[in-house]
């Protein structure tokens, strides 16, 4: 997959989705790093949590879906608009 977050914005999005699943950023990003999504699963209903787990067992489908211009969006509202 193409990486095409720096570390700013991924920062970012990274704090933007804790303080949405109330998970603070350190466990999250440990939890990712780790290829755990506990906390973002257990946030999430049955419906998204399956839609989420096909996502990331197929990295084609995460690509996509990062580069269309509602997820830039998405990523713009969720980080302040800061780039």
């Amino acid at each position: 997959m193409n990486n095409n977050f720096d570390t700013k914005k991924l920062t970012g999005l990274l704090n933007a989705v804790s303080r949405k699943i109330g998970v603070p950023p350190e466990q999250l990003r440990s939890e990712l790093e780790a290829g755990k999504f506990d906390s973002a699963l257990a946030a999430m209903n049955k419906n998204e949590a399956a839609r989420f787990q096909q996502a990331v067992n197929n990295p084609e489908i995460v690509e996509k879906m990062m580069s269309t211009p509602q997820a830039k969006a998405l990523y713009e509202k969720l980080s302040g608009g800061k780039k």
